[in-house]
Protein backbone atom coordinates (compact mmCIF):
# COMPACT_ATOMS: atom_id res chain seq x y z
CA UNK A 1 0.00 0.00 0.00
CA UNK A 2 1.70 3.33 -1.04
CA UNK A 3 1.83 6.19 1.25
CA UNK A 4 1.53 9.67 0.08
CA UNK A 5 3.34 12.70 1.39
CA UNK A 6 0.33 14.47 2.88
CA UNK A 7 0.29 18.05 2.71
CA UNK A 8 -2.04 20.29 5.52
CA UNK A 9 -1.78 23.53 3.29
CA UNK A 10 -4.59 23.82 0.24
CA UNK A 11 -3.01 27.34 -0.99
CA UNK A 12 -0.75 25.07 -3.10
CA UNK A 13 -3.08 23.56 -5.27
CA UNK A 14 -3.36 26.98 -6.97
CA UNK A 15 -0.27 27.73 -7.21
CA UNK A 16 1.57 27.54 -11.09
CA UNK A 17 4.98 27.11 -9.65
CA UNK A 18 6.03 26.66 -6.09
CA UNK A 19 9.66 27.90 -6.09
CA UNK A 20 11.79 26.07 -3.20
CA UNK A 21 14.14 28.93 -2.42
CA UNK A 22 16.55 27.94 0.36
CA UNK A 23 16.99 24.57 -1.41
CA UNK A 24 17.64 26.80 -4.81
CA UNK A 25 15.19 24.26 -6.54
CA UNK A 26 11.56 25.01 -8.11
CA UNK A 27 8.83 22.93 -9.82
CA UNK A 28 9.13 25.31 -12.86
CA UNK A 29 12.71 25.05 -13.39
CA UNK A 30 13.50 21.21 -12.01
CA UNK A 31 11.53 17.86 -12.44
CA UNK A 32 11.40 16.53 -9.13
CA UNK A 33 9.64 13.28 -10.17
CA UNK A 34 12.10 12.43 -12.11
CA UNK A 35 14.98 13.92 -9.76
CA UNK A 36 13.33 12.21 -6.60
CA UNK A 37 10.63 9.40 -7.57
CA UNK A 38 12.84 6.88 -6.32
CA UNK A 39 13.58 8.29 -2.99
CA UNK A 40 12.37 5.91 0.24
CA UNK A 41 14.56 7.52 3.02
CA UNK A 42 15.86 10.69 3.94
CA UNK A 43 18.07 11.10 6.50
CA UNK A 44 18.67 14.92 7.92
CA UNK A 45 21.66 16.58 10.01
CA UNK A 46 22.54 19.93 11.23
CA UNK A 47 26.17 19.96 9.65
CA UNK A 48 26.81 20.05 5.67
CA UNK A 49 29.83 18.10 6.15
CA UNK A 50 28.33 15.17 8.30
CA UNK A 51 25.29 14.79 5.38
CA UNK A 52 28.06 14.28 2.64
CA UNK A 53 30.05 12.03 4.73
CA UNK A 54 26.93 10.00 5.14
CA UNK A 55 25.68 9.94 1.57
CA UNK A 56 29.66 8.85 0.61
CA UNK A 57 29.12 6.16 3.57
CA UNK A 58 25.33 4.85 2.46
CA UNK A 59 26.79 4.62 -1.05
CA UNK A 60 29.98 2.33 -0.08
CA UNK A 61 26.99 0.00 1.86
CA UNK A 62 24.61 -0.26 -0.82
CA UNK A 63 27.01 -0.74 -3.45
CA UNK A 64 26.31 2.59 -5.27
CA UNK A 65 29.47 4.09 -4.76
CA UNK A 66 33.31 4.10 -3.70
CA UNK A 67 36.33 5.63 -2.25
CA UNK A 68 36.96 8.84 -4.56
CA UNK A 69 33.45 9.21 -6.09
CA UNK A 70 32.13 12.79 -6.48
CA UNK A 71 28.77 13.35 -4.57
CA UNK A 72 27.67 16.88 -6.26
CA UNK A 73 25.66 19.30 -3.97
CA UNK A 74 21.90 19.17 -5.46
CA UNK A 75 21.13 22.21 -3.77
CA UNK A 76 24.87 23.87 -5.05
CA UNK A 77 22.90 27.14 -5.89
CA UNK A 78 21.94 27.90 -2.20
CA UNK A 79 24.83 28.60 1.03
CA UNK A 80 21.64 27.95 2.97
CA UNK A 81 21.61 24.30 3.31
CA UNK A 82 23.09 21.05 1.38
CA UNK A 83 21.46 18.18 -0.23
CA UNK A 84 23.05 14.75 -1.65
CA UNK A 85 21.19 11.87 -3.44
CA UNK A 86 22.14 8.30 -4.17
CA UNK A 87 19.79 5.41 -5.32
CA UNK A 88 16.87 5.68 -2.65
CA UNK A 89 18.49 7.86 0.10
CA UNK A 90 18.99 11.36 0.16
CA UNK A 91 20.86 13.52 2.47
CA UNK A 92 20.03 16.29 3.39
CA UNK A 93 21.69 19.38 6.55
CA UNK A 94 19.21 21.38 8.23
CA UNK A 95 21.33 23.77 10.59
CA UNK A 96 21.12 24.41 14.06
CA UNK A 97 18.30 24.80 16.07
CA UNK A 98 14.15 25.30 15.61
CA UNK A 99 14.18 27.70 13.00
CA UNK A 100 16.58 26.46 10.68
CA UNK A 101 15.22 23.02 10.98
CA UNK A 102 11.67 24.07 10.30
CA UNK A 103 12.19 25.88 7.34
CA UNK A 104 14.12 23.17 5.50
CA UNK A 105 11.28 20.46 6.63
CA UNK A 106 8.66 22.83 4.79
CA UNK A 107 10.63 22.84 1.65
CA UNK A 108 11.53 18.96 1.73
CA UNK A 109 7.81 17.67 2.78
CA UNK A 110 6.81 19.64 -0.34
CA UNK A 111 9.94 18.65 -2.66
CA UNK A 112 8.99 14.97 -1.56
CA UNK A 113 5.05 15.54 -2.38
CA UNK A 114 5.93 17.38 -5.93
CA UNK A 115 8.18 14.13 -6.44
CA UNK A 116 5.31 11.93 -6.02
CA UNK A 117 7.57 10.15 -3.73
CA UNK A 118 5.51 7.32 -1.46
CA UNK A 119 5.88 5.23 1.42
CA UNK A 120 9.16 7.68 2.75
CA UNK A 121 10.98 7.36 6.23
CA UNK A 122 12.79 10.28 7.62
CA UNK A 123 15.03 9.75 10.30
CA UNK A 124 17.64 12.89 11.93
CA UNK A 125 20.84 11.69 13.05
CA UNK A 126 22.86 14.14 15.03
CA UNK A 127 24.44 14.86 18.12
CA UNK A 128 23.55 15.82 21.54
CA UNK A 129 24.31 16.32 25.23
CA UNK A 130 23.30 12.81 27.18
CA UNK A 131 21.78 12.20 31.17
CA UNK A 132 23.01 9.37 32.87
CA UNK A 133 24.57 8.28 30.06
CA UNK A 134 28.39 7.12 29.01
CA UNK A 135 29.52 9.26 26.04
CA UNK A 136 29.38 7.77 22.68
CA UNK A 137 25.79 6.45 24.04
CA UNK A 138 22.69 6.66 21.06
CA UNK A 139 19.71 7.50 21.91
CA UNK A 140 16.65 6.62 19.79
CA UNK A 141 13.99 9.21 20.60
CA UNK A 142 10.86 7.89 22.24
CA UNK A 143 9.03 11.38 22.39
CA UNK A 144 10.31 14.99 21.92
CA UNK A 145 9.79 16.68 24.64
CA UNK A 146 9.86 20.73 25.98
CA UNK A 147 11.96 22.60 28.39
CA UNK A 148 9.25 21.65 31.06
CA UNK A 149 8.87 18.04 29.87
CA UNK A 150 5.89 18.19 28.09
CA UNK A 151 5.68 15.96 24.64
CA UNK A 152 4.81 18.89 22.61
CA UNK A 153 5.77 21.48 20.16
CA UNK A 154 4.89 25.06 20.72
CA UNK A 155 4.00 27.76 18.06
CA UNK A 156 2.71 31.14 17.56
CA UNK A 157 0.78 31.36 14.31
CA UNK A 158 -1.21 34.87 13.57
CA UNK A 159 -0.68 35.59 16.95
CA UNK A 160 -2.32 32.70 18.61
CA UNK A 161 -0.28 30.07 20.57
CA UNK A 162 -0.64 26.69 18.52
CA UNK A 163 0.44 23.69 20.43
CA UNK A 164 1.45 20.17 18.15
CA UNK A 165 2.07 16.74 18.97
CA UNK A 166 5.74 15.33 19.35
CA UNK A 167 5.10 11.67 18.63
CA UNK A 168 7.44 10.01 16.76
CA UNK A 169 6.56 6.21 15.18
CA UNK A 170 6.89 3.82 17.80
CA UNK A 171 7.59 0.56 15.53
CA UNK A 172 10.44 2.77 13.50
CA UNK A 173 12.23 3.20 16.99
CA UNK A 174 11.76 -0.83 17.50
CA UNK A 175 13.34 -1.63 14.54
CA UNK A 176 16.02 0.65 14.90
CA UNK A 177 16.38 -0.59 17.98
CA UNK A 178 16.77 -4.29 16.87
CA UNK A 179 19.22 -3.14 14.48
CA UNK A 180 21.73 -1.67 16.66
CA UNK A 181 21.29 -4.95 19.00
CA UNK A 182 22.24 -7.08 15.55
CA UNK A 183 25.12 -4.73 15.00
CA UNK A 184 25.96 -4.73 18.70
CA UNK A 185 28.89 -2.55 18.68
CA UNK A 186 27.53 0.88 20.93
CA UNK A 187 25.38 1.59 23.51
CA UNK A 188 21.78 2.59 22.51
CA UNK A 189 18.82 2.91 24.63
CA UNK A 190 15.26 4.36 23.70
CA UNK A 191 14.42 7.27 25.89
CA UNK A 192 12.81 10.88 25.58
CA UNK A 193 14.63 14.08 24.22
CA UNK A 194 14.20 17.12 24.98
CA UNK A 195 14.11 19.92 22.86
CA UNK A 196 15.59 23.49 23.97
CA UNK A 197 15.49 26.65 22.13
CA UNK A 198 19.45 27.50 22.81
CA UNK A 199 22.46 25.40 23.82
CA UNK A 200 23.57 27.57 26.83
CA UNK A 201 20.88 28.73 29.63
CA UNK A 202 17.99 26.68 27.89
CA UNK A 203 20.04 23.64 28.24
CA UNK A 204 21.11 24.57 32.27
CA UNK A 205 24.47 25.34 31.03
CA UNK A 206 27.05 26.75 33.59
CA UNK A 207 29.35 28.13 30.82
CA UNK A 208 27.50 30.64 28.82
CA UNK A 209 27.77 34.36 28.48
CA UNK A 210 24.89 34.45 30.86
CA UNK A 211 24.42 32.41 33.98
CA UNK A 212 21.92 33.44 37.02
CA UNK A 213 21.94 30.41 38.49
CA UNK A 214 23.89 27.94 40.27
CA UNK A 215 25.09 24.44 40.08
CA UNK A 216 23.11 22.76 42.10
CA UNK A 217 20.00 24.67 40.89
CA UNK A 218 21.51 23.38 37.57
CA UNK A 219 21.51 19.56 38.81
CA UNK A 220 18.28 19.45 40.44
CA UNK A 221 17.26 20.77 37.12
CA UNK A 222 18.92 17.57 34.68
CA UNK A 223 18.14 15.42 37.49
CA UNK A 224 14.20 15.88 37.35
CA UNK A 225 14.56 15.84 33.56
CA UNK A 226 15.88 11.84 33.51
CA UNK A 227 13.68 11.38 36.71
CA UNK A 228 11.17 12.30 33.80
CA UNK A 229 12.92 9.76 30.80
CA UNK A 230 15.04 12.38 29.30
CA UNK A 231 17.72 11.05 28.02
CA UNK A 232 19.47 13.50 25.83
CA UNK A 233 19.33 17.48 24.88
CA UNK A 234 19.25 18.43 21.54
CA UNK A 235 17.81 21.34 19.70
CA UNK A 236 15.77 20.22 16.58
CA UNK A 237 13.55 17.13 17.09
CA UNK A 238 10.24 18.78 18.64
CA UNK A 239 9.05 20.55 15.39
CA UNK A 240 10.33 17.66 12.96
CA UNK A 241 8.39 14.97 15.27
CA UNK A 242 5.55 17.55 14.97
CA UNK A 243 6.07 18.55 11.36
CA UNK A 244 6.23 14.77 9.97
CA UNK A 245 3.34 13.55 12.07
CA UNK A 246 1.33 16.05 10.08
CA UNK A 247 2.77 15.90 6.98
CA UNK A 248 1.83 11.17 7.91
CA UNK A 249 5.76 10.76 7.28
CA UNK A 250 7.63 8.10 9.58
CA UNK A 251 10.01 9.39 11.77
CA UNK A 252 12.66 8.75 13.64
CA UNK A 253 15.54 10.66 16.22
CA UNK A 254 18.75 8.84 16.38
CA UNK A 255 21.41 11.01 18.16
CA UNK A 256 25.06 10.12 19.92
CA UNK A 257 25.36 11.62 22.74
CA UNK A 258 29.14 13.56 23.19
CA UNK A 259 29.02 13.68 27.09
CA UNK A 260 27.24 13.13 30.31
CA UNK A 261 25.77 16.66 31.19
CA UNK A 262 25.03 15.55 35.03
CA UNK A 263 29.06 15.51 34.73
CA UNK A 264 29.73 18.87 33.03
CA UNK A 265 28.82 21.20 30.24
CA UNK A 266 31.75 21.59 28.08
CA UNK A 267 33.09 18.68 25.68
CA UNK A 268 36.49 17.69 26.30
CA UNK A 269 36.93 14.62 23.98
CA UNK A 270 39.48 14.59 21.61
CA UNK A 271 38.75 14.74 17.68
CA UNK A 272 39.03 11.06 16.61
CA UNK A 273 36.99 10.45 19.74
CA UNK A 274 34.04 12.77 18.45
CA UNK A 275 34.20 12.45 14.98
CA UNK A 276 34.32 7.82 16.11
CA UNK A 277 31.06 8.92 18.29
CA UNK A 278 28.93 11.26 15.37
CA UNK A 279 29.80 8.26 12.99
CA UNK A 280 27.45 5.70 15.34
CA UNK A 281 23.85 7.35 14.30
CA UNK A 282 24.88 6.78 10.24
CA UNK A 283 25.89 3.43 11.68
CA UNK A 284 22.97 2.62 12.55
CA UNK A 285 20.63 3.93 10.23
CA UNK A 286 22.74 2.64 7.21
CA UNK A 287 22.36 -1.08 8.61
CA UNK A 288 18.46 -0.10 8.87
CA UNK A 289 18.79 1.33 5.26
CA UNK A 290 20.34 -1.85 4.39
CA UNK A 291 18.47 -4.28 5.75
CA UNK A 292 15.19 -2.77 4.69
CA UNK A 293 16.12 -2.94 1.59
CA UNK A 294 17.36 -6.75 1.87
CA UNK A 295 20.77 -6.07 1.38
CA UNK A 296 22.17 -7.25 4.84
Amino acid sequence: RENFIHLCNPHLEKMKEDILYHFALGTGTHDFPALFGDVKFVCVGGSPSRMKAFIAYIAEELGLGGPGCDYPNICVGTDRYTMYKVGPVLSVSHGMGIPSISIMLHELIKLLHHAKCSNITIIRIGTSGGIGLEPGSVVITRQSVDATFKPQFEQVILGKTVIRSTNLDEELAKELMQCSQEISQFNTVIGNTMCTLDFYEGQGRLDGAICLYNEEEKLRYLQEAYDSGVRNIEMESSVFAAMCSLSGVKAAVVCVTLLNRLEGDQISSSHDVLVEYQQRPQKLVGYFIKKSLGKV
